[in-house]
């Protein structure tokens, strides 16, 4: 299949097609899960700091409305067309149906290159889109609530929540309209990192599991675990920097502009140093430079972590890729053939509908606390490490020893908010992953781990229309 004629929504929908089969779903209930239910597509004039007018062409999806309100991402980028949108809203429905979000499934996109445009332009522009959105209700705390993604960060969110505030005066719960804020504005500690978390402990997860890592030849859990990571954005740092921190070794990091190895492992915040300094990762000082950045992919290692766009393993490059496991931190990195190539080669796919959920987990985090008004861990905090200094003090008094200054810290620690945020989206992640090998391991036919996943998605879906009796 040519990359002209590819669709990311036709691949979703063949994914989704090939685990129909393994549930009892009745075909329009499986319909229904399929479709999307709302498509919003806009254009809208912008004045150019130059004086000239642009139209901009946007686009809000919401595939999903078995649960409320819709959740996912805005991206700005050059590449953004209904068909992807559409993909990576469906998308979200079964991300938030694996990890136990109660969301339906929702993406935006805007069309245009933000490194081209102004700061105050791009302010426009996202205010004008926010107010396109508020106009048809499509966005809301108890409607669609956006996020970050591509090309978009807490700036962004920002500029969308006081634009929904000005036009919604007196909501009380209008900091839940969208999410991945600055904290100062209702964000929530932990949201920046927390896809990249989320990739690590569900990998970390996988890796923890003696039958798979057996099967694979690899030993358990992820120290000295060989890694390679392509995109060093958000999403692929944090990953990188939590395996660095657990003491698996960063050996190859891809970027657009080049990709850069060093079998003895690579510290990530010195490439980022030095891609500050000079504008490229290439020339690392003790690493060498590959001669096409994707050559990256298909270098020896324990796990691939394509973190950055979607479609980068296809039926070309796929038989040359060398990893044992493939953690998909980015939406959609393999085609469907790539996957077909890689399963019949014992590649274990992680796949991104569920390893990427921790951006989602974690804002559902953020929206729970906008509309709960309190910071997580302001009411027990204090409670915890009183209590705690008791208990070790009736230890220490009663075994007449006394404990070592780093324990005593530990132990006596009352949870921050991050705290918090941290150990849901470890249980989250911990949580989904059992589900998913659980559905593959007692259905010796699901093929793959991406069938699997689906299936635990639609099966979630399913269930919620059967149980709302939405077909009579």
């Amino acid at each position: 299949m040519s990359q002209k004629n590819y669709s990311f929504f036709g691949a979703v929908e063949k994914s989704f097609d090939k685990a129909a089969r393994f549930t009892n779903w009745d075909k329009g209930i499986l319909e229904q899960i399929k479709a999307c239910n709302a498509v919003y597509q806009m254009r809208f004039p912008v004045k150019r700091d130059d004086g000239s007018i642009e139209v901009i062409e946007a686009y809000r999806v919401q595939h999903s409305h078995h649960k409320t309100p819709c959740k996912g991402g805005i991206r700005f980028a050059a590449e953004v067309n209904q068909d992807e949108v559409m993909a990576l809203a469906a998308l979200m429905t079964y991300k938030c149906a694996i990890v136990n979000v109660p969301f339906g499934g929702a993406k935006g996109g805007i069309k245009i290159n933000p490194k081209k445009y102004s700061t105050y332009e791009l302010e426009k522009i996202t205010r004008r889109y926010t107010a396109e959105l508020i106009k048809k209700n499509f966005i809301g705390p108890g409607t669609d609530v956006p996020a970050p993604d591509y090309g978009t960060g807490e700036r962004e969110m920002a500029w969308i929540l006081d634009t929904y505030i000005a036009m919604h005066p007196g909501e009380i719960d209008g900091a839940g309209c969208v999410t991945g804020k600055p904290v100062t504005q209702g964000g929530v500690r932990g949201r920046r990192e927390a896809t990249g978390l989320g990739v690590f402990f569900g990998l970390r997860e996988v890796c923890n599991m003696p039958d798979i890592m057996k099967k694979l030849g690899l030993p358990v859990g992820v120290e000295g675990k060989k890694i390679i990571i392509q995109g060093l954005g958000n999403v692929g740092y944090h990953t990188a920097k939590f395996f660095e921190n657990a003491g698996a070794k960063v050996i190859a990091i891809a970027e657009y502009e080049g990709a850069i190895w060093n079998e003895n492992g690579l510290k990530v915040d010195e490439v980022i140093q030095h891609r500050k300094e000079t504008g490229s990762i290439l020339n690392f000082p003790g690493a060498n430079n590959f001669n096409k950045n994707t050559d990256a992919l298909e270098m020896e290692c324990d796990i691939l972590v394509p973190a950055a766009l979607e479609n980068v393993i296809d039926e070309h490059n796929a038989p040359n890729i060398k990893a044992k496991i493939i953690g998909e931190a980015a939406n959609g990195p393999l085609t469907p053939e790539a996957d077909e190539i890689l399963n019949k080669k014992g590649v274990l796919v992680v796949p991104d509908m569920y390893l990427n959920a921790g951006g989602v987990t974690v804002s559902y985090f953020e929206w729970l606390k906008n509309l709960s008004h309190v910071r997580y861990g302001r009411m027990e905090k204090r409670f915890t490490e009183n209590l705690n200094n008791h208990i070790l003090g009736q230890i220490e008094k009663l075994t007449g020893k006394r404990v070592g200054d780093k324990e005593r810290e530990f132990i006596l620690h009352g949870p921050e908010e991050v705290d918090l945020v941290y150990s849901g989206l470890e249980e989250t992640m911990i949580t989904a992953t059992h589900e998913v090998m659980n559905m593959w391991k007692s259905n010796p036919e699901i093929p793959d781990m991406r069938t699997a996943a689906y299936v635990v998605a639609i099966n979630k879906v399913g269930t919620t229309y059967a149980e709302l009796g939405i077909f009579p």
